[in-house]
């Protein structure tokens, strides 16, 4: 990584003090997980799920898990092969791409999500590829048809020349918004239903790109009381929550029985249309007012714009993430590291396993399986760690117009503490106009990754 002069340093710090002196715009919003059965505007019922529950409804639950276990290694054609791979991608604009790699020079930053991700022993090294197809000044207009050119652009710089495919798509995270809002909730031409409207859409194109996309997780903004432009401000970073949870509620309505929503369509599951959608981790909470978990947003969270992260409102995103993916049932299935043979992912190579097999005998499972299961029975994550510890996560990132790729050197997975909060102990990938991105892709050698480079637009004008 390059170093910064004195020069760069000072104006780095120099920005990150401009932001120290915005103003937090007083809300008093409750954020939706806190709010519950109660109402936002005297109106609009809070919570994550329906009824004003932060839990996922039983019979939906049911559907995601089993979509969890659906999630297995593919050739390119889609078809279940032990040595293939299975693809999480993100889909989104500059924050999306910010909070979900962060690369600059070489690799996705150390306190992204998908920095985190590549040193992190309990996660699957060897089947997992994550792909960052968020992009700068992507908004939600840009992912909601399935001819819109940056799904082509995802095949051609990502997937193909990595010998992957958009079979192997399992599953994505989305977070979208629109540039410039101006009508707010309770107006009928609010931008929060033009979101609902937009991610149906989304959710239906990934389906058509991605045949074989099981779960869709999406997250709404971080919080936007101390934005100083009007590219993404308050109430809208709120009230796109709001549009997430009307999103995942007309698909649990429909499966249940009702009809397709007005706003969001048809997301039947059970035809193909579309995948199966959920929360990922909800992002907002009122700036200084500590959230019923703890979170805040200071200040120093945001660029000067105090719309798109800083390096500390990055690394908080891309933490929330990985908690989400290590901790969520309906993703430890496959985003973690299992021995080979453990059929019911729990951690461990035993008799239930057997019963899976069985159970699935003839069309998940074949005897090549059973094989599989007792050569290792008895096997578990921790007498299998020293493997996982010395595998190599496969991380993808877009490509530049004019590509740089460079051969890097990577050790054996490890633990990195997350960054001291020290606002002016930066490096060249904090600068608001500095360009992005990279990420790690497969190479011949064992232990190396290529690394690919995209431009980044100031800050300022992406979302």
């Amino acid at each position: 990584m390059a170093r910064l002069s004195p020069t760069h340093t000072t104006v780095l710090c120099l920005a990150i003090s401009a932001t120290s002196v915005l103003a937090q715009t007083p809300l008093s919003f409750t954020p939706l997980n806190d709010l519950g059965p109660g109402l936002y505007l005297d109106q609009f019922q809070g919570g994550l799920y329906p009824n004003g529950s932060n839990e996922v409804p039983p019979a939906h639950a049911a559907e995601g898990l089993a979509r969890a276990l659906a999630i297995r290694p593919l050739n390119t054609l889609g078809e279940p092969d032990d040595d293939g791979k299975y693809v999480l991608i993100s889909i989104g604009m500059s924050n999306t791409t910010q909070e979900f790699c962060s690369g600059i020079t070489g690799a996705c930053s150390s306190y992204s999500f998908m920095g985190q991700a590549a040193v992190h022993q309990a996660v699957d090294h060897t089947s997992l590829f994550v792909v960052d197809g968020a992009k700068g000044g992507k908004p939600a207009a840009d992912w909601d048809s399935p001819n819109d050119p940056d799904y082509d652009r995802i095949v051609n710089e990502l997937l193909t020349p990595n010998g992957l495919s958009e079979q192997q798509v399992q599953a994505a995270w989305v977070k979208v918004a629109n540039p410039g809002p101006t009508v707010s909730l309770p107006d009928a031409n609010a931008d929060a239903y033009r979101l609902v409207r937009q991610m149906g859409d989304i959710s239906r194109a990934l389906k058509v790109r991605y045949p074989n996309l099981q779960q869709l997780f999406f997250s709404s903004r971080i919080y936007a009381g101390y934005a100083t432009t009007t590219l993404n401000p308050e109430p809208y970073a709120y009230e796109s929550g709001l549009a997430v949870k009307w999103l995942i509620e007309a698909q649990i309505d429909q499966m249940n029985g009702g009809a397709d929503d007005s706003l969001a369509g048809d997301l039947d599951y059970s035809s193909g249309v579309a995948p199966w959608l959920a929360w990922g981790p909800y992002l907002w909470a009122d700036g200084l007012t500590p959230r019923s978990d703890g979170l805040i947003w200071e200040q120093a969270d945001f660029s000067n714009d105090g719309t798109h992260p800083s390096v500390f409102g990055r690394e908080k995103v891309g933490t929330m993430l990985m908690d989400f993916m290590l901790n969520s049932a309906f993703t430890q299935s496959w985003f973690l590291s299992r021995p080979p043979g453990d059929y019911n992912n729990d951690g461990a190579v035993d008799a239930a396993d057997y019963v899976v097999w069985r159970s699935g005998q003839g069309g998940t499972f074949s005897a090549d399986h059973y094989n599989l299961w007792r050569a290792n029975f008895g096997l578990s994550d921790a007498s299998g760690s020293a493997a996982v510890s010395s595998a190599r996560v496969n991380l993808l990132a877009p490509e530049p117009a004019a590509p740089a790729l460079i051969l890097l050197g990577i050790a054996g997975s490890f633990v990195v503490p997350l960054r001291l909060r020290n606002k002016c102990r930066l490096r060249s990938d904090v600068s608001n106009t500095m360009g992005r991105r990279l990420l790690l892709l497969p190479s011949g050698g064992a232990r190396k990754v290529v690394a690919v480079v995209a431009e980044y637009g100031p800050m300022a004008s992406r979302r």
